[in-house]
């Protein structure tokens, strides 16, 4: 995370800094300046709130005063990338302090106005936690938007399970709420709206499932070059799942198959490392089959016993009595997301939602 907390340094600082003093000539920004030099031990989102902290000292008139500057700064070309984020989470704090009977409205016209030199996916969240009921209607119109940044800003920013964003607990119980935005746009001209909205679905899966496979399934039922794609990401934890209605829709029925016992290159694995492994699939049946191949791994806990993830490994379809060869590198490595524990862990194979025996490992960590 080192090279991404960097993302936002002095030097960033620097450049927004001389943008809003040029945008609001008025303005001192002393502390903007002070907060430069105490980032070093930041994380990149305690970066973007420290430096909001430093804005809403720096520019103590109000939410309406403060978007005019920043409104003004958007004739600067500089003012772009990540320097954006701490202005849209100061335009959101300011929005909220309900200081005027229109800045909740005007704030999200303001993320959609910056986005396009920075997502106001962070931002935009907190207004959705306070008001999702007043904020989709207006996110609604973005879906028919000119710019695609805007477009994506619709679907992104109320994803239920936003990578880096604070949750909105009413998207997540209200899983339809957001529906009407992704039958909007799944079908968007722009290869980055339409990942976003598979991205999207993926994520109500988690605690839909069902709404997402109608929705899926209704989208299958007329569509375009791009709605195979869009779907298959949409219902790629579903496939993992093995949920059968996803696999049904899919195209990944029982089939009758023939599986080797998995071949692990070695037994024991030093962290950091890799464990290879190969097997073939057969079709013993008379039909030809579509397969959706996965593979888990049991992970050892502390505790130790295991948790089961489980991976994608491809796609394939086989002729009656066709078989292929499957293999695979699979890397162990410490993580922020996955710390590993030394101990015995194991390897399974899952084809179209079906796991088969299982080959054991050792970590060492």
């Amino acid at each position: 995370m080192g090279a991404m907390n960097e993302l936002i340094n002095n030097s960033v600082v620097g450049s927004l800094e001389r943008i809003l003093a040029a945008a609001g000539p008025a303005i001192r920004l002393p502390r903007l300046a002070e907060a430069a030099g105490h980032l070093d031990e930041l994380s990149l989102r305690e970066r973007t709130d420290h430096l909001s902290r430093a804005l809403l000292t720096d520019l103590p008139g109000g939410y309406q005063a403060t978007a005019a500057i920043f409104r003004r700064a958007l004739a600067e070309p500089d003012f772009t990338g990540w320097m954006i984020w701490p202005v849209g989470e100061t335009a959101a704090t300011l929005a909220l302090a309900r200081t005027g009977p229109g800045d909740f409205a005007d704030c999200l016209a303001l993320l959609a106005e910056l986005t396009p030199r920075l997502s106001s996916e962070f931002a935009i969240r907190r207004l959705l936690a306070a008001d999702l009921e007043r904020a989709l209607p207006v996110i609604q119109t973005w879906t028919s938007h000119p710019d695609w940044h805007v477009r994506r800003l619709a679907t992104e920013g109320t994803r239920a399970y936003l990578p880096w964003a604070v949750r909105v607990p009413a998207i997540i119980a209200h899983p339809a709420a957001t529906l009407p935005i992704l039958e909007s746009l799944y079908r968007d001209p722009v290869e980055d709206v339409r990942r976003s909205v598979a991205n999207h679905l993926n994520d109500l899966a988690r605690h839909a499932p069902e709404e997402v496979v109608a929705t899926a399934r209704r989208w299958m039922a007329a569509p375009d070059a791009n709605t195979s794609r869009v779907v298959r990401h949409g219902l790629r934890t579903l496939v993992k799942k093995a949920h059968p209605g996803t696999l049904e829709l899919l195209g990944f029925a029982p089939a009758s198959l023939a599986v080797t016992p998995l071949r692990l290159d070695r037994t024991v694995v030093e962290l950091p490392g890799e464990l290879g492994f190969s097997f073939e699939l057969a079709n013993t049946g008379t039909v030809e089959a579509r397969l959706a191949v996965d593979y888990v791994v049991h992970y050892a806990k502390a505790n130790g016993s295991l948790a089961g993830k489980v991976f994608k490994l491809g796609t394939a379809i086989l002729g009656p009595g066709e078989s292929r060869t499957f293999s695979k590198r699979h890397a162990f490595r410490q993580m922020t997301t996955r710390v590993h524990h030394s101990g015995d862990h194991l390897l399974q194979l899952q084809v179209n939602g079906v796991r088969f025996p299982s080959a054991g490992f050792t970590v060492l960590a």
